[in-house]
């Protein structure tokens, strides 16, 4: 029989400061007394952070959704054929791809089901390095803009120009932690050379993606 022990607060919060704490890049210039606090109110809020990138958190609440300003028969620029690329792009493309199914990002999309708005994907360069391009220009023409004040940068740092410490945390693929709704996903449609898929969270590039990310925020 295999009994589970329960690690005393104080050794899980050791073992929690030795890995996790090591690699949320804390300032030298904290006192023993400052970093102690640091790393106990984290440990208490422990399940809000994924450190692992295996699995995204989730916006509730908020769905992002798509009203286009136009009525059927859609015009022929929302209805593209899926983009050729070279075999070093579409090895990248289908890596990609599959980091966003596992992730819960994307969907297959089903074979017999019609395709009203495909948007076709390319992969961009820089420095070796590939990114995924989505062509969302076309649904962003037609897309009703929403009109949600976004925060400017001055205002921000105005609102902290006196405090002493200041603390930063970077929402992992922010936007893929939002959700859209089912009208809007008819509209997120990708196609590649190797099939048709879905989206099931935001996209990066919609018109609409940076004042629900800013609502989410708040």
């Amino acid at each position: 029989m295999t009994v589970n022990k329960v690690l005393p607060v104080s050794l899980e919060l050791d073992k929690f400061k030795s890995k996790q704490m090591n690699e949320a890049g804390v300032s030298l210039h904290l006192t023993e007394r400052q970093e102690n606090e640091l790393s106990t109110l984290l440990y208490e809020h422990k399940e809000a952070f994924e450190t692992d990138k295996k699995q995204l958190g989730e916006i509730i609440g908020n769905e992002v959704d798509i009203i286009f300003s136009i009525e059927r028969p859609y015009p022929p620029l929302l209805k593209r054929l899926a983009y050729p690329a070279i075999p070093k792009s579409r090895e990248a493309l289908e890596l990609h791809i599959k980091e966003l199914l596992d992730l819960g990002v994307l969907k297959n999309f089903g074979h017999n089901e019609e395709v009203e708005i495909p948007t076709p994907v390319m992969v961009a360069w820089h420095n070796g390095k590939s990114r995924m391009v989505e062509y969302l220009r076309a649904i962003n023409t037609y897309t009703v803009p929403e009109k949600y004040p976004i925060t400017r940068i001055q205002i921000s740092l105005t609102q902290i120009s006196q405090e002493v410490y200041i603390s930063t945390m970077d929402a992992w693929k922010g936007f893929h932690q939002g959700l859209v709704t089912p009208r809007a996903k008819k509209y997120l449609i990708i196609i590649v050379h190797f099939g048709v898929y879905e989206y099931l969270r935001i996209p990066f590039g919609i018109k609409n993606a940076p004042s629900h990310f800013q609502i989410m925020m708040n």
